[in-house]
C-alpha cells in the first residue's frame, strides 16, 4: 500500500492522515491546526468514519503537544454538532458539570446540588455517566440512581422535568444527548491517560433555558478557569461559574479558603476569594469524608481510596437525602456552600453569607428531599 492509499478513501480520511502527520511528530516539530480541522477531525471519530487507531492517536497527541484554544474550541464544537439538545418550557437553566470520572477519595454530595437549587425556584440539572477514567469514581449516576432516581431519561423528559413545578431538576445521561460521544468509552480506556474529551464534554449543554443557560463546574489546576470561561462562551453559556473545588467538583473545601471565577453576560471572568467562614460554616473536614464501613485503601500519606464504588454510591444518596431533610453535617454545609455561591453568582442574593441564610431555612424545612423522585 502506497501512501495515497494509506491516507484513506474519504475526504475526512484524508484530512486526519494529514492531521496527524502534523501533530504527532515530536515535542519539538508537532504543529497545531485550525479550530476548523479540529472540528473535522472529531466529527469524523465521533460518527466512526476515522478508524479507532487513528482516532486515538488524533486524541492522544494532542494532549501530548497541548491542546490550543482553538484546537479545544474546534473539539467541543463537533460535540455540540452532533449532541441533542433540547431547550426546557422554563426562562432560566443551571447547568451543574460535575467531573465525569466522578470521586474516588471523598463522598460526593453534589448529585443533591440540583434538588436543592430547584426547591429556591432555580431548574438545575447535572449530566455525565456510568464510569470512565481516569479516576473511574462514584459519579452523579451512580448516587442518583441509589437514590431511586429514573437516570435514564431522554433529554426531552429530562428537561420536562425542569418545567414541572413540583420537580424542577434532573439528571441526564451522555448516553442519551450523545451516544456517539458515549460510544469512545471504550476507546477513551484503552488509551489509559486524559484527553481533550475529558476537557470539552462538560460544556455538552444538552438542556438549555428559553432566556438564559447558566454553567457551573469545577477546576484544581490554577490553568483551567481561563480555559473553561473560554469554551463557555463558545458552547453559548450566558453565564459560567467556575468553582475550585474538592476533586475537581463543584463543592469548596469546607475549611480552607477558596477561590472562584465567574463571568456575566458573555463577559470576561473575574476571580473571586473566598472563605467558609463567610457562610458561618465551621467544618473539621474539607469535605464528606469516606466513611469506615465503605471498603477503601491507603492512598499518600493520610489520604484514602474507595475501593467498592456502589458502597460509596449508596452511602452518598443516603447522607445526600438526609441533608435535604436538614440533617446537620459535612454534606449539608457542602451543599450550603455550593448552592450559596450559584444564588450569589444569579443574583438571588447579596453575598453568599445572606445566601447562606437563605438555604439554611430551605435546608431545614425538609421539602427539598420531596423532589427527589
Amino acid at each position: 500500500m502506497n501512501t495515497l492509499e494509506s491516507a484513506g478513501e474519504t475526504e475526512l480520511q484524508r484530512m486526519m492522515f494529514s492531521i496527524i502527520q502534523r501533530i504527532a511528530t515530536g515535542p519539538d516539530l508537532s504543529k497545531d491546526i485550525s479550530e476548523e480541522e479540529a472540528r473535522l477531525g472529531m466529527r469524523g471519530v465521533l460518527s466512526g468514519e476515522i478508524d479507532p487507531v487513528r482516532a486515538g492517536i488524533f486524541l492522544i497527541a494532542l494532549r501530548m503537544k497541548r491542546e490550543t484554544a482553538e484546537e479545544n474550541r474546534g473539539v467541543l464544537q463537533a460535540i455540540l454538532d452532533a449532541r441533542e439538545a433540547v431547550t426546557a418550557d422554563v426562562d432560566e437553566v443551571v447547568d451543574i458539570a460535575d467531573p465525569y470520572d466522578g470521586y474516588n477519595r471523598t463522598i460526593p454530595a453534589s448529585p443533591f446540588l440540583a434538588p436543592l437549587l430547584a426547591e429556591c425556584g432555580i431548574p438545575a440539572f447535572s449530566h455525565g455517566l456510568d464510569t470512565v477514567g481516569p479516576k473511574f469514581g462514584i459519579t452523579h449516576r451512580h448516587v442518583l440512581a441509589a437514590a431511586g432516581v429514573d437516570v435514564d431519561l431522554t433529554t426531552t423528559l429530562a428537561a420536562a422535568r425542569l418545567a414541572d413545578p413540583a420537580i424542577g431538576w434532573a439528571y441526564v445521561d451522555q448516553a442519551s444527548y450523545a451516544p456517539g460521544l458515549h460510544d469512545l468509552i471504550e476507546l477513551r480506556q484503552r488509551m489509559v491517560k486524559r484527553s481533550v474529551i475529558t476537557t470539552v464534554e462538560v460544556l455538552s449543554r444538552p438542556i438549555i433555558g428559553r432566556h438564559k443557560t447558566h454553567f457551573v463546574t469545577g477546576y484544581v489546576h490554577k490553568p483551567y478557569p481561563p480555559v473553561y470561561a473560554d469554551l463557555a462562551r463558545h458552547a453559548g453559556f450566558d453565564s459560567a461559574l467556575i468553582i475550585r473545588g474538592v476533586e475537581g467538583g463543584v463543592i469548596p473545601s469546607l475549611r480552607q479558603a477558596g477561590r472562584y471565577f465567574a463571568y456575566v453576560d458573555g463577559g470576561a471572568e473575574v476571580g473571586f476569594d473566598i472563605d467558609p467562614s463567610m457562610l458561618a460554616i465551621d467544618q473539621a473536614y474539607r469535605a464528606v469524608p469516606i466513611p469506615p464501613d465503605v471498603p477503601q485503601s491507603a492512598k499518600g500519606e493520610g489520604a484514602v481510596s474507595l475501593t467498592d464504588i456502589e458502597a460509596g454510591a449508596r452511602k452518598a444518596a443516603a447522607f445526600g437525602l438526609a441533608a435535604l431533610r436538614g440533617e446537620k453535617g459535612p454534606t449539608y454545609d457542602s451543599l450550603l456552600y455550593a448552592a450559596a455561591l450559584v444564588l450569589t453568582h444569579l443574583g438571588r442574593a447579596a453575598n453568599i453569607g445572606g445566601a447562606a441564610e437563605q438555604l439554611r431555612a430551605v435546608l431545614d424545612s425538609g421539602h427539598a428531599a420531596t423532589r427527589v423522585r
